[in-house]
């Protein structure tokens, strides 16, 4: 009986230890994202209409599906390869952002999340964006 405890016992602290040294936890917390007072309270400059929405789809197709998926779940085909979550963009933590705070995150990025303010360099067309990821809410 000792010998299998022993064994349980080296077993659990060898699991343990692995799952240290490869940073993974899985009481891991979402880390949090800050974004400056000054976008927080921007106000998004492109009214959103079926024009703007088009665009931002348009835009989610070519620069976001991969990682978040058509319809913003998280789900997209390289998400699975990312070592942060690229999250569900329907579900309320996400959609109760102000714009401005999307506009910042899309713009500077961060771990995973690519900066898009070279590859987006126009401020209407990351609004656009913004626009049509507000459509994805449930």
């Amino acid at each position: 009986m000792k010998k299998y405890l022993f064994l349980f016992s080296a077993l659990v602290i060898g699991f343990v230890t692995l799952n240290v040294l490869s940073g993974f936890s899985p009481l891991q917390t979402k880390k949090p994202w800050t974004v400056p007072d000054a976008f927080k309270n921007k106000k998004n400059a492109v009214a959103s209409d079926a024009a703007s929405i088009a665009a931002g789809k348009e835009l989610w197709s070519t620069h976001c599906k991969s990682c978040h998926g058509a319809k913003g779940l998280g789900d997209g085909s390289k998400a699975a390869q990312l070592k942060t979550e690229p999250g569900d963009f329907s579900k309320a933590d996400t959609q109760s952002q102000s714009d401005g705070s999307m506009f910042y995150k899309i713009s500077e990025g961060r771990d995973d999340m690519p900066s898009f303010k070279k590859k987006i360099p126009e401020q209407e067309d990351i609004w656009n964006l913004v626009n049509f990821m507000r459509t994805l809410k449930k």
